[in-house]
C-alpha cells in the first residue's frame, strides 16, 4: 500500500489520480484551494473511509500552505512515500507582453514551477525515509518544445522539467524515483477552448491516471523518467 500527496485534485488530471489511487486500496492525501469544490464529487469524502483519505487546503500561492498540508498528512497517516505534482494553470501570455501582464506571468511560474519546487524540498526527508519513494510530476509537452507562443506557460513547465532532472539526480541513491509526464491536449477544463481537435480525441485524463497507476507498481529499476504522450502528429 502507498501514501500519496497529491495537488490539483479537485478535477482533471489530479482528480483522477487521486480517485485511481483510492479504488486500488492506497491511502491519499489531497491538497485543493476549495475544500468544497469536491462535494458530490469521486472523491467526496463521505463517499471514502476517513483512514483512507484527508482533505487538506493547499494554495501554491499561500504561505505555509505546503507545511500545513505535510504536517497534517504525518499526522494522520504517520508517513507517506508518493508526491504527485498535478496542479497547474493556463497562461497565454505572449512573448511580447503588455506591462500589465507581468503579475500573469509571476503567478504563472509560482504555480506551474516555484510551488513544486517548494512542496517537492518539503517532503523530500519523508519520502527519502520511505526508501521508495515516488515522485509524479504532470509536465507538458510543452515543457518539451515551444509551440506557438504561450511564452510564459512554456518557460514555466521547461522550468518544471528541469527541476524534476534535479529531484531524480538527487533521490536517485535514497530509492526516490521521479517520472515526468508529459501530455499534449487533455480533455479537462484547460482545453475548453481547443477548436482544432474534438475533445473526445484528446488524451483523457483517466489515461494519465492508468499512467501513473502503473509507474507506482513497478520496481524501481524499471522507472520511466520521461513519458510523452500526444494525442495529435506532431512532425
Amino acid at each position: 500500500m502507498r501514501t500519496l500527496l497529491v495537488s490539483g485534485a479537485s478535477s482533471g488530471i489530479g482528480l483522477r489520480i487521486a480517485h485511481k489511487q483510492l479504488e486500488e486500496g492506497n491511502r491519499v492525501s489531497v491538497g485543493i484551494r476549495d475544500l468544497e469544490s469536491i462535494e458530490g464529487s469521486i472523491i467526496d469524502p463521505q463517499k471514502w473511509p476517513k483512514e483512507q483519505l484527508i482533505l487538506n487546503k493547499y494554495d501554491a500561492l499561500e504561505p505555509n500552505s505546503s507545511t500545513n498540508w505535510i504536517s497534517n498528512t504525518l499526522k494522520s497517516f504517520g508517513g507517506f512515500d508518493t508526491l504527485i505534482n498535478s496542479a497547474g494553470i493556463l497562461s497565454k501570455v505572449p512573448f511580447l507582453y503588455k506591462d500589465d501582464e507581468l503579475d500573469e506571468i509571476n503567478k504563472t511560474m509560482k504555480i506551474n514551477f516555484l510551488s513544486v519546487w517548494e512542496l517537492t524540498r518539503l517532503c523530500w526527508e519523508n519520502l527519502s525515509t520511505s526508501k521508495n519513494g515516488r515522485i509524479i510530476s504532470i509536465v507538458s509537452m510543452s515543457g518539451k518544445r515551444s509551440k506557438g507562443d504561450l511564452a510564459a506557460y512554456s518557460c514555466s513547465k521547461f522550468a518544471l522539467m528541469s527541476i524534476c532532472q534535479t529531484m531524480r539526480n538527487l533521490g536517485w541513491e535514497k530509492g526516490i524515483r521521479v517520472t515526468v509526464i508529459c501530455p499534449s491536449w487533455v480533455n479537462t477544463k484547460m482545453a475548453q477552448g481547443v477548436k482544432t481537435i474534438d475533445r473526445a480525441d484528446m488524451t483523457q485524463p483517466e489515461d494519465i491516471s492508468e499512467i501513473c497507476s502503473t509507474i507506482l507498481k513497478l520496481p524501481k529499476q524499471s522507472v520511466p523518467f520521461e513519458i510523452k504522450i500526444n494525442c495529435n502528429l506532431e512532425i
